[in-house]
């Protein structure tokens, strides 16, 4: 690493969370049949009058993540509308939390944390030259339990072992497989690269990274990048 400057991390994880239904509605939580569209109803499409409702399951499961990790858990909470275009979003805006999340504070392996919070997952895209683009709403509303660290980690390793430990205790207590290779759990890392003792100039966000090898060799690269 080059003395003259100073690497700053932080992560935002996402894992799909182990419900036996979707976050909002009834239908089943198994965003992995093969049928595409097989699991959806008026909620999860997001059809004109259809009215969500929290899963208690979703919500006790990220609390259970919370109190592991010696976090502060909400005696207050509510969700937001974060409002995005994109196609496998069907109401152009995602059910998620902002201001009360659930869970706030705690630590993994001396990594300070800013907060945990639940949302729903978006429907999956899939793209092919030939025939265009298609969308898969078996995904869409799945739980999904976010976690956001502090920027204290400098180097890529410490960032991929943080990501490793969290996958192990997300399997340890029983809320999600994690699978990073099934979409389950993803990554997205927050570089920034400043000159030593001095504010960061540069700030870059790499997201939806799926293997702990790619989290690292993506920090590592944008730190080259950005010094660069």
């Amino acid at each position: 690493m080059n003395p003259e400057y100073t690497p700053t991390i932080g992560l935002e994880i996402h894992a799909e969370l182990n419900t036996d239904t979707k976050m909002f509605c009834s239908c089943i939580n198994n965003p992995h049949d093969s049928e595409p569209n097989k699991h959806i109803c008026p909620v999860c499409t997001a059809q004109p009058g259809s009215l969500p409702v929290v899963n208690k399951q979703a919500v006790e499961n990220v609390l259970l993540v919370g109190k592991a990790l010696g976090s502060k858990l909400a005696s207050f909470t509510e969700f937001d509308r974060k409002n995005y275009f994109y196609p496998d979003i069907p109401k152009a805006y995602q059910i998620s939390q902002y201001k009360f999340p659930l869970v706030s504070g705690g630590s993994l392996n001396s990594i300070s944390l800013n907060r945990i919070h639940l949302e729903e997952d978006t429907a999956r895209s899939q793209h092919d030259q030939t025939d265009g683009s298609v969308v898969d709403f078996n995904r869409a509303g799945v739980p999904l339990m976010e976690l956001v660290t502090e920027p204290e980690m400098h180097d890529a390793k410490t960032a991929g072992n943080f990501a490793r430990e969290l996958q192990l205790l997300l399997r340890t207590l029983g809320v999600s497989h994690a699978n990073m290779e099934r979409g389950e759990m993803r990554v997205e890392a927050n570089i920034s690269v400043s000159k030593t003792g001095k504010m960061a100039e540069t700030y870059v966000e790499v997201k939806n990274i799926n293997s702990f090898k790619a989290v690292e060799g993506a920090i590592e690269y944008e730190i080259r990048r950005q010094i660069e």
